[in-house]
């Protein structure tokens, strides 16, 4: 594609609500610039980062990226690729309604079609955020957006089932809540069971329900479709696939003295000419 006839980010934020009015997409999570142009190739109509996948490249365990850097690395996806980016945007990078308006208009100006904000708060004692803070987080979240244009799709998440609160009835007041607070499409990664997934989908409607999926997942995705999933993530899967690969390479090498793990390996003739294809 030519640099002219590029999409420009309005056109990814206008593409990006679209895809949320009907059906159901999968939207994979790339950690780097050649993950995320690979997947673009792939014909992903829309594409996720993962703060854990960027943050284990950068030397980081997750959650422990500095905001600059995130921006930046958002940044960096955006301009590479020609389809609508969503932001993997954790708690926000604050704590006060006053601080996450300020951050979430930083991302906005990363040029991302939507991005996500979680109620965790990171302390074991009192993991998630009081609901009024919650909900008080994501109505500056929604302030934000409409003081950037409001065309930038913000996605509301609830966190119960990953902080150890699988309380589906908790799970839904929250989606609930912060649906009414201004979030446009509703997340609760963690939701796996048929009954939960069908329970979170009728009570959030019509808003649309992004589900997580990852290994192991007994389900596709016509069996999210039916249930009435919008769009699919897989979070930081893919990443770990990565990771995996390259981890069992390494240890044989350092093990056994075997080369063996690279059984698996991409071409690297293929590599280079489809990174070659892909920057013109």
């Amino acid at each position: 594609m030519t640099l002219m006839s590029r999409p420009s980010v309005a056109d990814k934020r206008r593409e990006f609500h679209r895809l949320h009015d009907s059906g159901c997409f999968v939207i994979p999570n790339p950690w780097d610039v050649g993950s995320a142009r690979y997947l673009q190739s792939l014909g992903f109509k829309a594409l996720a980062t993962t703060s854990a996948g960027f943050a284990w490249s950068q030397g980081y365990a997750d959650g422990s990226v500095p905001r600059e850097r995130m921006l930046a690395h958002l940044r960096e996806i955006v301009d590479a690729t020609d389809v609508p980016v969503n932001a993997d945007f954790g708690s926000g990078f604050a704590h006060t309604p006053e601080q996450l308006e300020e951050s979430v208009h930083l991302a906005v100006e990363t040029g991302v079609a939507g991005f996500s904000i979680e109620d965790s708060t990171a302390d074991p004692a009192q993991p998630l955020y009081d609901l009024t803070t919650a909900v008080s987080r994501m109505r500056a979240a929604r302030r934000a957006v409409d003081r950037s244009g409001g065309d930038t799709l913000l996605v509301g998440r609830a966190e119960c089932f990953l902080v150890g609160q699988p309380d589906l009835e908790q799970t839904i007041a929250r989606l609930k809540a912060y649906g009414q607070a201004g979030a446009d499409c509703l997340y609760a990664p963690g939701v796996k069971a048929r009954d939960h997934i069908e329970a979170v989908v009728r009570a959030v409607a019509p808003k649309p329900f992004n589900l997580l999926l990852g290994y192991p997942s007994e389900l596709t995705v016509a069996d999210a479709a039916a249930l009435g999933v919008r769009r699919i993530s897989v979070g930081g899967a893919l990443a770990r696939s990565a990771w995996g690969g390259f981890m069992h390479a390494a240890r044989v090498i350092a093990e056994q003295g075997s080369f063996s793990g690279f059984s698996g390996a991409a071409s690297g003739g293929e590599l280079d000419g489809f990174f070659r294809a892909a920057g013109k």
